[in-house]
Parts: C-alpha cells; sequence; structure tokens
C-alpha cells in the first residue's frame, strides 16, 4: 500500500519540484520558529536582568542608608537639634 503510494509520487514528473519547494519551506518555517524562539528567550534574559538591576539599586540605597545613621543615642540627639536628620 504505502510503496504503491510512493511509486506514484515518484513517478510523477513533478515530484522532485514539489519536494525541493516543500524541503524549502520547511526549512523557512523551522528557521522562523527559531527566530521567534530565541527572542522569546531573549526578552525573559532581558526582563530578568531589569528586575536584578532594581534589586541591587534598592539594596545599594539601602546600604547607602544604613551608613548615614545615627552611631548612638548622643548622635541622633544632637541630628534632631540641629535639624539635620
Amino acid at each position: 500500500m504505502i510503496a504503491s503510494i510512493l511509486s506514484g509520487i515518484v513517478a510523477n514528473p513533478w515530484a522532485p519540484t514539489i519536494l525541493r519547494y516543500g524541503a524549502i519551506a520547511v526549512a523557512m518555517v523551522l528557521f522562523l520558529l527559531s527566530i521567534r524562539r530565541t527572542g522569546e528567550r531573549a526578552g525573559r534574559i532581558a526582563e530578568r536582568l531589569e528586575i536584578t538591576e532594581k534589586t541591587n539599586e534598592t539594596q545599594r540605597r539601602m546600604l547607602e542608608a544604613a551608613a548615614r545613621r545615627p552611631l548612638d543615642r548622643d548622635d541622633l540627639v544632637d541630628r534632631l537639634r540641629n535639624g539635620g536628620f
């Protein structure tokens, strides 16, 4: 059954041309799907990088604020009296 179908396809004079264009079409579809997948992956990586940068910026600001904090109660009182808090 399958052999008769294949022999009928091969006997057609247009078979090599149809197979060639079919192979080209399949290759183009696979290439476009690959490009799409690569773009999605790049988008996820860019989003992850952006989130990491925001997190690092927040942590840096927290560390800077901690470095400027009063060391003890006397320092806190002096800051409050001077209005520099």
